[in-house]
């Protein structure tokens, strides 16, 4: 039987999801742990266990992963009928080949993983990046339809189908979700937001002020610390909040400068994308105090252009009672048809709103790898 809900409030699934006896190992896999479960039925089926990831040395780390399978396997009802799983890149995501420069140096060069596993558990196994199944799983279970849902119970006809998602922590990740699809891309690498333009410094990328090390560096410098004595951001945040003791000026003005980055970040790729986001990761508990800024760097005009904004349509903060209010509202009215007695609905506000994870980033993870294996399976065969 299945021990936990992956939500406790479940959100709405597509029913052939919530529906579907398959089950599926899936694995978040990071620099420092790898963390396993299984999934059936949008529900978990064993506790997560978590292995070191051994990230220098290749010969363990791939012992640690197959082992951690096994062990989830050993305990479930049935065998598996998919693996699939968040692997940070760089990487050939459809061939299942990871060549990580950064964080996993022991697969630097190119190591097939996927096929590996497919040849031990004789199940077919997908991998992609945290972002991006972070954002499909809050586009088909948490912050899209939850959004949409009050649209429909505000009375707006405006409901939403695209959803860019942001995750703030040791990086800066993002994915890309377009009418219930999962946009990859053709080098697998889509919504590789890190790399957009950093607005308070033009020669770093985006990371560079969106990330844990950014709101560390930046505490550091106003507060006249150096960098190594800065706190963490869990820590900062309290100081900026006042409930901690340190300097509250640096703290509030770190999280402003993250608040910066972050939302030119988000009018640069809602430009191409146009739909909502949603933010999760570690630093996202601390939303207070750079969500505000972020939306409002979303709604400037470009610095050297007065009265050209960044983005056509209006952000709204949805964790606002003010701003969500007025985003539901809209500015619905009804036109005559030229020549007609018949009268049609209008709503002029082009408007995008920003909010947090529904579902937990690492829950939304978990359900973006189902729901990722189960649609490359196709239907189920009862």
């Amino acid at each position: 039987m299945p021990i936990s809900a992956i939500t406790s409030d479940p959100l709405p699934l597509q029913e052939s999801l919530v529906r579907d006896r398959r089950i599926v190992l899936t694995l978040d896999g990071g620099g420092t742990g790898l963390k396993f479960t299984a999934i059936q039925g949008n529900r978990l089926l064993a506790s997560p266990i978590t292995l070191p990831s051994e990230a220098d040395h290749l010969e363990r780390c791939l012992a640690n992963i197959t082992a951690g399978f096994e062990q989830i396997a050993r305990g479930l009802p049935a065998p598996p009928a998919a693996i699939s799983f968040a692997f940070p890149a760089p990487a050939d995501y459809r061939a299942g080949i990871i060549d990580n420069l950064g964080n996993l140096p022991a697969f630097n060069g190119g190591v097939p993983l996927g096929p590996m596993l497919e040849e031990r558990f004789g199940v077919p196994v997908f991998i992609n990046n945290d972002g991006d199944l972070f954002t499909y799983g809050e586009a088909l279970a948490g912050f899209l339809p939850a959004v949409n849902r009050m649209l429909e119970e505000a009375g707006s006809p405006k409901r939403y189908h695209n959803l860019l998602g942001l995750t703030l922590g040791t990086g800066f990740g993002g994915g890309i979700v377009r009418n219930g699809e999962l946009f990859i891309g053709d080098n697998s690498n889509a919504g590789e937001v890190w790399l957009l333009r950093n607005a308070r410094d033009a020669g770093l990328n985006a990371e560079e002020g969106a990330s844990i090390r950014a709101v560390r560096r930046w505490y550091a410098d106003a507060a006249g610390l150096a960098p190594e004595a800065a706190p963490e951001p869990r820590e900062i945040f309290e100081i900026g909040m006042g409930r901690a003791a340190g300097n509250r000026a640096a703290a509030r003005a770190a999280y402003r400068n993250l608040g910066e980055v972050v939302g030119d970040a988000m009018a640069q790729a809602l430009t191409l994308l146009d739909g909502l986001v949603v933010i999760g990761g570690g630093i996202s508990g601390a939303h207070e105090l750079f969500l505000p800024a972020a939306v409002e760097a979303m709604n400037a005009d470009f610095p050297g252009c007065p009265g050209r904004r960044k983005l056509v349509a209006r952000g709204f903060n949805l964790e606002d009672p003010g701003e969500r209010a007025e985003f539901l509202r809209g500015e619905r009215r009804e036109l005559a048809v030229p020549g007609s007695d018949r009268r049609v609905p209008y709503d002029p506000l082009q408007r995008t709103g920003v909010g947090l994870s529904r579902l937990g980033t690492s829950e939304a993870v978990a359900i973006g790898a189902y729901a990722f294996a189960l649609h490359q399976l196709g239907p189920e065969v009862v």
